[in-house]
């Protein structure tokens, strides 16, 4: 079995012995035991402070609702939260009684997924208050494979916080290495790497088990789906939520599912396959209203290019509905519309060809490639397990 970063604690005793540790984590933060890093770290060290990222510390929340700060009934420990209406940072007096942060938390490789938004604040934080930051590694379950544009700063924000691709092909402890760098921010940062993995296997061969990382997220293979499908949140049409197969089904009131299957199968697109589909969502978009749709069917884990599949999904339906299909209205007044925010540019609502995208996905894609390279902690040849 691969082993992440939590598993390997008691080899890395005197990183954690005699501090006062904060941990920010959620409910993916388990070992290969299923044991929660909350456990293991308040039963075995001095854990003073809970921190929460969107979703809560133990998963409890829907996407996108705010977390307040309270006391953990299970450990009494206090919890902090970083997914606030007025702000997502670490504040002086959440840190007071803590000499080293701890994260761990399963990120899923996407830009758009925010756990690594709060990760990129923790560091800055981190490094701003002296505090150390320790990384428990996990293991990217969608491997070394980068796709997609990378972000226009000018578009950052919670979804898209750093220059990276939509897929970008590291696990947490590089991209925090990539970020201490290139930021110039001099955290002290220490990494408990993983154990076992090599860059190019994908979740389902480490022989791990499945934890959801947020509830919209509840298969490996919807991660898969996620960096091409995340982008139909800035639509009119529904991703899913309020189904059993978020970011796996797509569909609202006025496509007609047969048609749509049809077309998008007749693309052959590698490693994906297509089924129509009826829904009714029991929240969030078209709740309580009869969809039309696709179910995308991953059938070859490698060949799929996930980013690629949901640009071409939304090609078509913008052309085949034209009369129904809309891009989201910004949150707030004067803000950007959050297909803007997801895509890190303008590129999906400028009119861009899709050939001009796809050539600008494939030189982004080559140039980040290139400059991971540096921050690489694990090999991509095969490892004996």
């Amino acid at each position: 079995m691969v082993l992440n970063g939590v598993d390997r604690i008691s080899e890395f005793e005197s990183v954690f012995k005699d501090k006062r540790l904060g941990l920010l984590t959620s409910v993916s933060g388990v070992d290969s035991k299923l044991q929660s890093t909350i456990r293991l770290l308040h039963q075995q060290y001095r854990l003073t402070a809970l921190f929460s990222p969107e979703h809560g510390v133990r998963g409890d929340m829907h996407a996108g609702a705010l977390v307040d700060t309270y006391t953990d009934p299970y450990t009494g420990l206090p919890v902090y939260s970083l997914y606030r209406k007025d702000s997502k940072r670490f504040l002086p007096e959440m840190l007071r009684d803590v000499d080293a942060v701890v994260y761990d938390i399963q990120d899923i490789g996407t830009r758009y997924y925010t756990f690594i938004s709060t990760l990129i604040y923790a560091i800055e934080d981190c490094a701003k208050h002296d505090k150390e930051l320790i990384i428990l590694d996990r293991i990217n379950p969608l491997g070394d494979k980068v796709e997609g544009n990378l972000l226009d700063t000018d578009y950052s924000s919670f979804v898209g916080a750093y220059s990276l691709c939509m897929r970008y092909g590291l696990t947490a402890g590089e991209l925090a290495c990539m970020v201490n760098v290139e930021r110039g921010l001099d955290c002290k940062l220490t990494i408990i790497p993983c154990g076992g993995w090599n860059r190019r296997m994908l979740f389902p061969e480490t022989r791990n088990i499945w934890v959801m990382p947020s509830m919209g997220i509840p298969r490996f293979e919807t991660a898969l789906l996620y960096p091409g499908m995340c982008l139909f949140e800035g639509t009119n049409l529904s991703e899913g939520r309020g189904t059993a197969c978020p970011f796996e089904i797509i569909g609202a009131p006025y496509v007609d599912a047969q048609l749509l299957t049809d077309h998008m199968n007749a693309k052959h697109l590698p490693g994906v396959l297509f089924t129509p589909v009826y829904f009714t969502p029991s929240f969030s978009k078209h709740k309580g209203i009869h969809c039309g749709g696709v179910h995308a069917h991953v059938t070859d884990y490698h060949e799929i290019e996930s980013v690629w599949v949901g640009i071409e999904l939304l090609f078509a339906i913008q052309e085949m509905f034209q009369g129904d299909f809309a891009f989201l209205p910004p949150y707030h007044k004067g803000g950007r519309p959050f297909i803007e925010l997801l895509a890190g540019g303008k590129d999906l609502t400028n009119g861009t060809s899709k050939e001009k995208l796809r050539a600008k996905m494939i030189m982004d894609c080559e140039s980040f490639t290139e400059r991971k390279k540096q921050y690489q902690i694990y090999s991509s040849e095969d490892i004996a397990l």
